[in-house]
């Protein structure tokens, strides 16, 4: 199995995973941001060192693609790009609500609630969102939804539904249905990317290396009518 770095950069938490043959030999998170621009390049240059000293080469830098903060994404992205130009290395984008979506299915959660919706807050009632099921295929499309009492509805009539993430908290009070359940701290991990990005290596899914360009908060809300309260998370 491949040897890759894995770096989650879409919200305030900063984290790098390290992973080989399936396994995670090195994991930094701090989930007290955003200080991406500070953190990051520390978090790489301590899996480059864990790197060595297990006599490890890497195959392939994996990248959260958002949605999510342009500042953050961007220095994440920038990162990733400049490793896998320089090592000559393919670069995997890995959507930042799926992540959050994957790491939820490693928990114990009832098996009854078949669908999964990661939010991020994007303020006011507004959130960014997927619904997916457990395969973690797309059942409804990534969108930006101003939540009130009617969200879902159709979905929470036939599905037992699971948010969260940080634009979960607040759709608490008016999604009140016994078929929601919402799960607390739950936030993208770079640990959680590990087999999504090896899912991809091994089907050769890579991007363009000069040409990729993440999914920023911002470049939705310029095409999204009615959404104006949508703004950049990194400011």
């Amino acid at each position: 199995m491949p040897c890759i770095l894995s770096m989650e950069t879409a919200t305030e938490v900063c984290s790098v995973a390290l992973s080989a043959d399936g396994r995670v030999i090195y994991r930094k998170e701090e989930t007290k941001g955003p200080s991406h621009a500070v953190l990051l390049g520390v978090f790489v240059d301590e899996a480059a060192r864990m790197l060595r000293s297990q006599n490890l080469k890497l195959d392939a830098v994996a990248v959260s693609c958002g949605p999510g903060s342009y500042t953050g994404l961007r220095i994440g992205v920038s990162e990733a790009k400049g490793l896998c130009y320089g090592m000559d290395i393919p670069l995997i984008a890995i959507n930042s609500l799926k992540i959050m979506a994957n790491g939820v299915l490693n928990l114990k959660i009832p098996e009854d609630y078949s669908l999964l919706c990661p939010m991020i807050d994007a303020r006011r009632m507004e959130v960014f969102d997927v619904l997916l099921n457990r395969e973690l295929q797309e059942i409804r499309p990534v969108s930006a939804d101003i939540i009130d009492n009617n969200s879902f509805a159709g979905y929470l009539e036939n599905n037992r539904i699971l948010f969260f993430g940080s634009g979960a908290e607040k759709c608490k009070v008016v999604l009140q249905s016994e078929t929601a359940l919402f799960l607390d701290n739950i936030y993208p991990s770079a640990s959680d990317m590990v087999s999504l990005a090896e899912e991809a290596f091994a089907a050769n899914v890579f991007e363009d290396v000069a040409y990729f360009e993440p999914f920023y908060l911002k470049e939705f809300v310029a095409t999204t009518p009615g959404n104006k309260g949508l703004i950049d998370m990194g400011k």
